[in-house]
């Protein structure tokens, strides 16, 4: 007679939240795993014990579901939160944040504000993220230190950056990046980001596309973030920036489009024959007045969206959470339709979509037989999720980060009842309390 398997984590008592592409909710979830792995989802009797486990998780009538993918961050900004609010990007990024970085960052403070970020993402239920920075070596020393999985990308501008002060080298330090992190860990995927079309050459531009494609990496890029963008392209090269990067041979199914907001439909549908992914800061660009893009043409196009929050200095948070919120009602008041992006899509772009616009969509974003173990536990025994009707409902117009109890990666509880287990937070307090007033003091 068979045993059955002594899983390495069973996950009961909670309703489970699939994010499959039948939407299918277990209401007597059981989620259990091994090897980093997804073995079982499935309802299950109530009478019935939970299967043999090194690690048995009673949800407690909570919600198990996919962790969330933030598809957009410079985590290392989380050194710059709060420095400069409430101004126009060109001023916010010329006059304000490029400035900062090139007089205060260097490896080991991009290390210290990475694991800031982690740590804000990790508390508030983000297993992914997808990042573009400078220092990334020393960005994905923290990401591998927090146990978060992510796709990480070396930023790649044409005039002296951070940690690459020849911007000739500027593609050629990416591609060393690229190389060092392909295969070191699994957490790691390397890809290179370029800045923006305004801030890359059109040879810079190939150059880092091809180098992409030779790496089968993400190539990610700033688009159509503002109206000025768009006019200073069009007059520089007569087409719209999404059009642009299409006549130079840029675009493909393994791009991600960041922001996406001033395209017409000609563009809109440009992307969607490349098959390009794209992800959307809806905080972050209203915060800075940049404009709203149109997920739900977008989406009705089938390009795969996903939902990131920007950095947190100019967002200024990491909370998935509230951006899948305020995502959701920012487009409902401007087509004055309540019906437009419901919580289910808005849910998937945060989940399963997002996933797919970064490349990922195999590995993660749903809770399926064979996909990496990436998923969340939220304690509903609160009194702004009581009662309950309807989870996927809660999950974006009530919960919030701080609902998040317990987080497991690629199969390792790295949160349990809300504490790190990957790294202690106190030290990083510190080191971000002393730079801070060094910058505050200058």
């Amino acid at each position: 007679m068979q045993k059955d398997p002594v899983y390495d984590i069973v996950v009961h008592n909670g309703t489970v939240l699939t994010l499959n592409e039948g939407f299918d909710i277990f209401n007597r979830g059981l989620v259990c795993i091994a090897d980093g792995s997804l073995k079982r989802v499935e309802d299950r009797p109530a009478s019935e014990p939970p299967p043999s486990a090194r690690h048995v998780i009673d949800a407690c009538g909570g919600i198990i579901m996919p962790g969330l993918v933030n598809t957009h961050t410079h985590a290392a900004m989380s050194l710059f939160r709060g420095l400069a609010d409430d101004l126009p990007l060109t001023i916010w990024l010329n006059d304000y944040i490029f400035k900062a970085e090139a007089r205060w960052l260097n490896p080991e403070r991009v290390y210290t504000g990475t694991l800031l970020s982690c740590a804000e993402m990790l508390l508030s239920g983000t297993t992914t993220f997808c990042d573009g920075y400078f220092f990334e070596d020393a960005v994905a020393a923290a990401v591998q230190k927090s146990g978060m999985r992510a796709i990480l990308a070396q930023g790649i501008v044409d005039f002296p950056a951070p940690g690459v002060p020849d911007p000739k080298k500027n593609v050629a330090e990416a591609a060393r990046f690229i190389e060092g992190w392909t295969g070191k860990t699994p957490l790691i995927t390397p890809g290179l980001f370029c800045h923006s079309p305004y801030t890359c050459s059109e040879e810079t531009l190939k150059e880092a596309r091809r180098v992409a494609d030779e790496a089968d990496s993400l190539f990610q890029i700033h688009v159509a973030e503002t109206q000025e963008e768009v006019k200073e392209i069009q007059q520089r090269q007569g087409a719209s920036p999404v059009q642009y990067l299409d006549h130079i041979g840029v675009l493909n199914a393994r791009t991600l489009l960041i922001h996406a907001i001033w395209v017409n439909e000609a563009d809109i549908a440009c992307m969607a024959r490349h098959r390009v992914g794209v992800s959307v800061a809806t905080e972050s660009e209203m915060k800075l007045a940049s404009g709203v893009a149109p997920i739900p043409e977008f989406l009705k196009k089938g390009l795969a969206v996903g939902i990131g929050t920007d950095g947190s200095a100019s967002n200024n948070d990491l909370d998935m959470f509230q951006e899948m919120d305020t995502t959701a009602k920012l487009h409902k008041v401007l087509t004055l339709d309540p019906t437009v992006l419901d919580a289910r899509q808005v849910l998937a772009l945060a989940t399963r979509s997002g996933a797919e616009a970064i490349g990922l969509g195999k590995q993660i974003g749903s809770l399926e037989n064979g996909k990496k173990a990436d998923l969340i536990i939220i304690d509903t025994h609160k009194p702004h999720l009581t009662p309950l009707y309807d989870p996927v409902s809660h999950l974006i117009y009530a919960a919030s980060g701080s609902d998040v109890r317990d987080v497991i990666i690629d199969g390792q509880l790295v949160v349990r009842d809300r504490a790190l287990l990957t790294f202690g937070l106190e030290p990083i307090f510190d080191s971000v309390a002393d730079l801070a007033r060094q910058i505050a003091s200058y």
